[in-house]
């Protein structure tokens, strides 16, 4: 299984994994209602927290929690409403997916 990555919305970076061999930093993943989770060594695997980012896709969106279901919705062709990755922990959620690291947060 490969890595996922992507980069920050405020700051526009590569998230790192820690397997890379760059330094990893603070990542805020953001919900729409407000709650929101901080990963300060980033494995790669799209965890921040315990809280994984596929399963959060899919509650947003009102399917089951399942990490599954939110991959197979983020590789649609539906709209969908998409967790905010940032640096800052102050931020205001937007309706705007974070866009996917080609490098993986590894392959640099």
């Amino acid at each position: 299984m490969g890595f996922f990555s992507w980069k920050t919305q405020d700051t526009d970076r590569s998230i790192a994994n820690q397997h890379s061999g760059r330094d990893t930093f603070k990542v805020w993943m953001h919900d729409d209602k407000g709650n929101k989770w901080v990963e300060t060594n980033y494995e790669g695997y799209g965890e921040f927290e315990g809280k994984d980012y596929y399963e959060l896709l899919a509650e947003m969106n009102g399917l089951p929690s399942d990490r599954y279901e939110g991959i197979k919705l983020a590789h649609s062709d539906k709209p969908y409403k998409s967790p905010n990755l940032t640096e800052s922990e102050h931020w205001e959620y937007i309706d705007c997916e974070p866009v996917r690291c080609t490098h993986q947060g590894f392959f640099y």
